[in-house]
């Protein structure tokens, strides 16, 4: 890989991490599952034809971050002021774990 698109990789990577993490309940998950779907997203960047290495990890981060903030039940998790999780249903009541 070229100098210049390991760059754009990294800073593309990084920049896509720090948009998403601070709004999501459940950080680390998040994180984590962004990094995989940056990484993929890069990877397949490169491969299609019209798709920047750059686009891809942005769009790979930003649905790999949105599927760590989901747990398995489909439920999009908080945390109060004690730290206990908790959701909200559509009658805006909570939920606790």
């Amino acid at each position: 890989m070229p100098r210049k698109a390991a760059t754009a990789l990294a800073i593309t990577l990084g920049s896509a991490l720090l948009i998403a993490s601070p709004a999501l309940a459940d950080g680390k998950k998040a994180v984590r599952n962004g990094a995989i779907g940056a990484a993929g997203g890069a990877v397949a960047g490169a491969i299609i034809p019209g798709l920047g290495v750059g686009e891809g990890a942005l769009i790979g981060g930003a649905g790999g971050a949105v599927i760590g903030a989901l747990d398995k039940d489909g439920h999009r998790y908080h945390r109060d002021d004690r730290g206990r999780r908790y959701w909200v249903d559509k009658h805006g009541r909570r939920h606790y774990r």
